[in-house]
């Protein structure tokens, strides 16, 4: 058990020395980054050999460029504040849209549990379809009653293709 947690303890000294040196390089890593990129954007100084009235012209273009770089600073500045101005404004009409727009209360109701059945399956069917308003009424149509005659004569009438014509049209 011992060596366990002896071995844990030196794996976790070893990753945090292996940490701590990939930190340091990548630390030197951006710092030469960064002195190549300024030295491509801003060419050295050479200041050995000018007389006053060069330094003096240098200072002068020097300030200029820097007016610029403030003035074009404080336009993106004005810029960013309207527009956070209109973020504020637009979020607080859809906070009062939010507040305009009325919750209907819901009612708590007690129902016994057959009921809540009975609701439960009376929208289930009632999403399905209606069975009994879709069936046809149909008229009860009183039975004709048949004169009781010879059927001799009954049967002579319903022989041959008129007969089964007749049995037929009675049947429908």
């Amino acid at each position: 058990m011992s060596e366990g947690l002896i071995s844990d303890v030196t794996l976790q000294s070893k990753l945090l020395k292996a940490a701590t040196s990939m930190l340091a390089a990548e630390k030197e890593q951006n710092k030469r980054e960064r002195d190549e990129a300024l030295n491509e954007r801003v060419p050295p100084l050479k200041l050995s050999g000018l007389s006053a009235q060069e330094l003096q012209e240098l200072c002068k273009e020097l300030h200029r460029k820097i007016d610029a770089v403030d003035e074009a600073r404080y336009d993106l500045e004005i810029k960013v504040a309207k527009n956070e101005i209109e973020i504020q404004s637009l979020t607080q009409k859809i906070w009062e849209m939010k507040g305009t727009k009325q919750r209907t209360k819901l009612k708590r109701v007690k129902k016994s549990h057959d009921a809540k059945l009975d609701a439960l399956t009376e929208s289930k069917m009632s999403s399905k379809s209606d069975f009994k308003a879709n069936l046809k009424t149909v008229k009860k149509e009183d039975e004709k009653k048949e004169e009781v005659t010879d059927w001799r004569k009954n049967v002579e009438a319903m022989s041959g293709m008129e007969g089964r014509k007749k049995l037929f049209d009675a049947g429908q």
